[in-house]
């Protein structure tokens, strides 16, 4: 990716965020009282090739978010992050198999992407853990959402960083022969 791209990724999923809690923020301080729920993604703790930039821009919000709950807690403002899986939008039915690149991970990845919206989620469920956030008074920071949300992270965290890395450097056997173990899906494409 062009350093212009990273950029852009950054100023929409990061930036534009931070200037929208900025706006937000004032009024909510004042009043000693808000909700500030923003969208990450599973990409926001697990990094995976091709989401390099969007993973990174999505690990700046969960950290981020996470800071700032600590700052505003004692203005009684709850700050929460949803972190949906895959789920049935353009952009994960943009990632997908075919690429040229020289890194094998994009065409997997896209496998797996295209593997898994066979049967896809829809992106309601997004919008019905927002309410249920906004609604329920939690304080609970971060809230997956989507079937495979927590089985991702569960994934990631059941191996050491060494074993992540070797685990997606793998070869492309090694690979789909793991995700049809670990997730029950075929990503190999035809």
């Amino acid at each position: 990716m062009a350093i212009a791209d990273f950029r852009s990724v950054m100023e929409t999923n990061f930036f534009g965020v931070l200037r929208c809690i900025k706006s937000v923020l004032p009024l909510m301080r004042a009043n000693c009282n808000g909700c500030i729920i923003n969208i990450s993604s599973v990409a926001g703790r697990i990094a995976n090739t091709p989401l390099g930039a969007y993973s990174a821009s999505k690990f700046a919000l969960e950290a981020i978010s996470e800071a700032l709950a600590q700052e505003v807690k004692p203005f009684n403002i709850r700050v929460g992050i949803v972190e949906p899986g895959i789920i049935d939008k353009d952009m994960a039915r943009n990632v997908k198999p075919g690429s040229n690149s020289i890194y094998p991970q994009v065409n997997r990845f896209g496998g797996l992407f295209v593997a898994s919206l066979k049967t896809p989620t829809l992106a309601s469920i997004v919008a019905d853990k927002i309410l249920e956030v906004a609604d329920s008074g939690t304080w609970q920071l971060r809230h997956p959402v989507g079937p495979d949300a927590l089985r991702f992270f569960n994934w990631r965290a059941s191996m050491t960083d060494e074993e992540w890395i070797d685990r997606n450097a793998a070869n492309n056997e090694d690979w789909y022969n793991a995700i049809e173990n670990d997730f029950g899906l075929n990503a190999r494409q035809t």
